[in-house]
């Protein structure tokens, strides 16, 4: 187990002007000890070198160990990224959840793809959220020692039974008193709820938000987005998804909880991701009604932020020249309508740019899947083959891994480029950069 731990340790990369750069600290090198102390997990790691005076212990990869005396700022990093994020290995998912997108996914994707991770520490470090199902108390006073905050957390319903039901985890019914125990401790939390049709929609989600609400302010926010079902449910729980109507209802149902948490709290709480009121036929709400748009990776003001970042920038806007110039952009149908209002403002200031925005179907997944995020590299390109696509064909950066340029599917944005003979450019999920990108 010691073996594991220290390899675990081993310095992955080093951050550019960092301590760690300065000090010579290279890849391949294993932290040890830091002020004579060991560590088994990335939190011990950060509460360790919060001190002004270190002295790092370093294993080099000839096998010789160097001792390093640094003096630094109370809050300044080291610059270190270990191979393993958390250092120790991660917590797996335990639950088997009826609604799970994982379990969703066709069997010949990349194996990353079907990793589900349930770590409180990638929640604080990295914004994922968590079920609880498998934190032990000592888990739960060691958030509290560090004063691990925010906290992300999946919540999907407050009633136990029910948890237990959808998370298909006899430990699940206890989050109420999880969620208070860290609320007390003033461990603040961001939540989540996956919303089911005729599961734990209605009177259920009615009762889930005002018991939430008792934990306001610790608990800062409330997302709630609707359930994703792909073609390869084979064997799952039967869920239906969201239509119009039922959209509609929850937004009513949702939007009288906001005004009188706004009235009571100067906050609204609660949100709806952006995909309720497009399933709706309803407007977006304006810029202002996501407040700190502190759920923004649910989707919950993503378009209001793009719109506004979009028209602050188009007012400023100016090409780099008058030649004719023809792009495309390729989107999922939940944004298209959107998008194509968007590229119409951008022709009406500059006449020589022509855009055409195409709706690509996501047969990969199946057609109730209507995000831009889960677009695949192959449905793009059976799609758009023999299409006129101009001088680019401009894609968000949703559509590709963080760290590489490559689709879902593991299409290579220069695999799509040669096939459909043009130029590919990614835009950042940005209004500003979106209008950049078009006027090239």
């Amino acid at each position: 187990m010691k073996n594991k731990v220290l390899k675990n340790k081993k310095i992955e990369s080093v951050l550019k002007g960092s301590i760690a750069e300065e000090m010579d600290i290279q890849p391949g090198d294993e932290l040890i000890r830091i002020n004579h102390q060991d560590f088994e997990n990335i939190i011990e790691y950060i509460f360790l070198i919060s001190d002004e005076y270190l002295e790092v212990e370093i294993k080099k990869e000839d096998g010789s160990i160097e001792i390093y005396e640094i003096e630094k700022e109370f809050d300044e990093d080291l610059g270190i990224v270990f191979e393993n994020p958390t250092i120790d290995p991660i917590k797996q998912c335990r639950n088997k959840c009826i609604f799970c997108f994982v379990d969703q996914l066709p069997s010949n994707m990349r194996k990353t793809l079907y990793v589900k991770d349930d770590d409180y520490r990638l929640s604080f470090l990295q914004g994922n959220f968590i079920t609880f199902t498998n934190l032990t108390e000592r888990d739960i006073d060691k958030i509290i020692q560090y004063k691990l905050s925010p906290i992300h957390v999946s919540i999907h319903t407050t009633d136990p039974e029910l948890r237990t039901k959808m998370l298909q985890n006899k430990t699940a019914g206890n989050i109420l008193t999880q969620l208070k125990k860290l609320s007390a401790a003033g461990i603040q939390m961001n939540g989540q709820i996956v919303l089911c049709p005729n599961i734990n929609d209605k009177e259920h989600l009615e009762q889930t938000i005002r018991d939430l609400s008792d934990l306001y302010p610790n608990l800062r926010s409330v997302a709630i987005v609707p359930v994703g079902i792909t073609k390869y449910r084979k064997n799952l729980y039967p869920l239906k998804p969201f239509d119009q109507a039922t959209a509609y209802e929850t937004i009513a149902q949702v939007e009288a909880w906001q005004s009188g948490f706004l009235k009571k709290w100067n906050t609204r709480f609660v949100f709806l991701s952006d995909e309720f009121y497009i399933l709706a036929n309803q407007n977006i709400p304006p810029y202002e009604s996501y407040e700190s748009f502190l759920q923004l990776e649910n989707g919950v003001g993503l378009i209001a932020k793009f719109e506004k970042e979009f028209f602050d920038s188009l007012n400023h806007a100016q090409p780099k020249s008058f030649v004719q110039r023809s792009v495309s952009i390729a989107t999922g149908k939940s944004s298209y309508g959107f998008m194509e209002g968007l590229c119409k403002e951008i022709e009406k200031k500059f006449p020589h740019i022509n855009i055409h925005v195409f709706l690509i179907q996501n047969h990969y997944f199946g057609e109730t899947i209507t995000v831009s995020g889960l677009l695949t590299g192959k449905d793009i390109i059976n799609q758009l083959k023999g299409k006129e696509l101009g001088d680019e064909l401009i894609i968000p950066s949703c559509m590709l891994k963080s760290d590489e340029p490559v689709f879902l599917d593991d299409i290579h944005i220069c695999e799509m480029q040669e096939k459909l003979n043009v130029s590919v450019v990614v835009s950042q999920v940005d209004g500003k950069d979106f209008i950049d990108k078009v006027l090239g």
